[in-house]
């Protein structure tokens, strides 16, 4: 009986420590984070200030996606012997240089996809086909009238590069007025713009006069990298000759600069419809357009 009891003493003595000690081990876990957040607010202060500072800012990120299959004597299928396969890949790059006086903006978007279906049963049916042909590269300059608006000249050329390159292209040059409320996001309104349209043989685009807008916003939050942008033109000959084009891309950094990706776009552009229907511009079912890629991404 003794012994019994003494048996309980000491698991009783062993639970009471046990709860002291995690006890104890907690109310010292409340002031270590009071001390990290009070350091993370410090280093967020410093790097706003370093954000401000005049010079360049760099950055890139992309995605690439890609799916491949094959199939032989697999009898459930419609094509029982085939390969298939998609590749997309995208990249977004910008080198911005900002001064207190004025400010120049240079960016780049490429979206490149693939796609294939080899029926084996098929003469001639191979090979990768376009599925996804975007580039965009424009360059933004302006003058500072205060810290949130600016005198700027814009200049945004848009085309594909894999089939059909400046077939058609587009250049608008103008020139306005820009807002930048925070360092990431510009709003660009140029009342002044004139949209080139590049074409070969008989075509039915135009150029036209026009007023160019542009929003563009690009940060990191942590690991996520987030950049969208809208550039509208509108023709003040003809909402014919007007077209608009929306890109959204995000990037997940998981393990030393490799994560996750996603972008997608959308467009709206009649003459471009009428093109590929063979119809005369006004007659086209002008449809919107869009692409979308998910994949593996790196950030530079």
């Amino acid at each position: 009986m003794k012994k019994l009891s003494i048996l309980l003493l000491l698991v009783c003595i062993s639970f009471t420590t046990y709860a002291q000690t995690a006890e104890e081990l907690k109310n010292e876990i409340a002031p270590k984070k009071a001390q990290i957040s009070k350091l993370q607010g410090e280093v967020k202060a410093l790097q706003a200030k370093i954000d401000a500072l005049p010079g360049w800012r760099k950055g890139a990120f992309g995605t690439i996606g890609a799916s491949l299959s094959g199939f032989n004597n697999w009898y459930a299928r419609k094509a029982p012997d085939a390969n298939a396969g998609n590749i997309g890949v995208t990249v977004n790059a910008f080198a911005n240089l900002i001064q207190k006086d004025f400010f120049w903006r240079n960016s780049g978007t490429l979206n490149l996809g693939w796609v294939k279906l080899d029926d084996k049963s098929v003469a001639g049916d191979e090979g990768f086909d376009t599925a996804t042909d975007v580039f965009t590269i424009s360059s933004l300059y302006g003058k500072r009238l205060n810290k949130k608006f600016a005198i700027s000249a814009l200049g945004e050329y848009r085309t594909t590069i894999i089939d059909n390159f400046n077939n058609p292209g587009y250049l608008d040059l103008g020139a306005g007025a820009t807002w930048t409320p925070t360092s990431h996001l510009v709003v660009v309104m140029h009342p002044g713009n004139y949209n080139f349209v590049f074409s070969s043989g008989e075509t039915i685009f135009e150029s036209s006069l026009g007023a160019k807008i542009v929003a563009d916003y690009t940060n990191k939050y942590g690991g996520l990298s987030v950049k969208s942008n809208l550039s509208v033109f509108q023709s003040y000959e003809s909402s014919e000759l007007s077209n608009w084009t929306l890109t959204n891309s995000f990037g997940y950094t998981i393990w030393k600069g490799i994560g996750l990706g996603f972008e997608f776009g959308l467009r709206n552009n009649r003459q471009e419809a009428a093109k590929f229907q063979n119809v005369a511009l006004g007659a086209e079912d002008n449809e919107l357009q869009s692409y979308w890629l998910f994949g593996l991404s790196y950030a530079f």
